[in-house]
């Protein structure tokens, strides 16, 4: 597949695409740090995680992997499923779906609208799966800026979650 929007290329993604998506966790979370945001991803870089190299692989090998490239270089992630993680307190959908598991993008590449291409392409390739729903969850702190970034891409919140003390927000959009 050769999806170019705004001159960001998406492919599906593959495990050689590991060291390209930690980096952009990692750099997530740097940022999110500076901007006072210790909460949603903690402090500790993603790849030095307990489990977060191995979690990446998994996504990146068991499930539907997407690679927004921008002139050659990845410049976002995103991870599609069938369904919610279980180790999350998310009620069933009632029917099926595709669920975004995994979002993020380089941070140098912020406001070229990576993010939003690729829940454009989300919502694509739940069309040409026959399916009608594409859910995603995100954190609900920070005063909802992450949650709003969804609805304005389509979303609608659905149902609030905590996992432990971290609030999560279920959206999902009609496709």
């Amino acid at each position: 597949m050769n999806d170019t929007t705004h001159g960001i290329r998406i492919r599906p993604g593959g495990l050689a695409d590991a060291p390209a998506v930690l980096d952009m966790l990692d750099g997530a979370v740097a940022w999110m740090n500076a901007r006072g945001n210790t909460e949603q991803w903690g402090t500790t870089p993603y790849s030095q995680k307990p489990g977060g190299v191995e979690r990446v692989e998994r996504y990146l090998t068991e499930n539907t992997p997407y690679i927004a490239e921008s002139d050659g270089k990845p410049v976002g992630a995103m991870v599609l499923d069938s369904g919610p993680s279980p180790q999350m307190p998310i009620p069933p959908a009632g029917e099926p779906e595709r669920y975004v598991r995994l979002l993020v993008s380089d941070r140098q590449s912020v406001g070229r609208g990576i993010g939003a291409a690729l829940l454009a392409h989300a919502a694509e390739e739940t069309r040409r799966a026959g399916l009608h729903l594409l859910r995603v969850d995100c954190w609900a702190g920070g005063g909802g800026e992450l949650v709003a970034f969804y609805e304005r891409n389509g979303f609608t919140p659905t149902d609030s979650f905590l996992s432990d003390a971290w609030p999560g927000q279920v959206l999902a959009r009609s496709v």
